[in-house]
């Protein structure tokens, strides 16, 4: 595809904001905490290349909910995306941190990422635009 320069220069174009680069990986930002803090959850890879996303269920939204099911409501909201070709590619348990004190655990997020090849980077924003549709973090019912 491109080097993440390539790739950044071409998401402002496209109206996309970028939140951070890490190695050969560009996050999308894409909405503002309560804090005001930008956050992401959508990516580009320029190896592969591959857009990504993460999905999540939050323990403190779902008290005393099995570990397993918090996992399947993470996976229900990435569905969506099995039709376009995204795969599940990975999940993990993600404790979040109290910023004022690292040894206390304020949450845990129980993640799904999904990923889907691209052959350019114009398929690559399809892809984005269509992530940033999604609902990415399971509420209370």
């Amino acid at each position: 595809m491109t080097t993440p320069a390539e790739i950044k220069r071409a998401l402002r174009d496209a109206g996309a904001e970028v939140y951070r680069t890490r190695g050969d990986v560009v996050h999308i930002a894409e909405r503002v905490r309560e804090n005001l803090l930008m956050d992401s959850g959508i990516f580009v890879d320029a190896q592969g290349p591959k857009v990504g996303f993460v999905v999540r269920a939050q323990r403190t939204d779902f008290p005393g909910v099995p570990e397993d099911q918090l996992f399947e409501r993470a996976r229900r909201l990435g569905e969506a995306a099995l039709s376009r070709g995204f795969r599940e590619t990975e999940s993990a348990l993600r404790e979040v941190r109290d910023p004022g004190d690292g040894e206390r655990t304020i949450d845990t997020w129980y993640e799904v990422q999904f990923e889907k090849p691209v052959e350019s980077i114009d398929a690559a924003i399809s892809e984005i635009r269509f992530a940033l549709t999604l609902h990415r973090s399971a509420g209370p019912q």
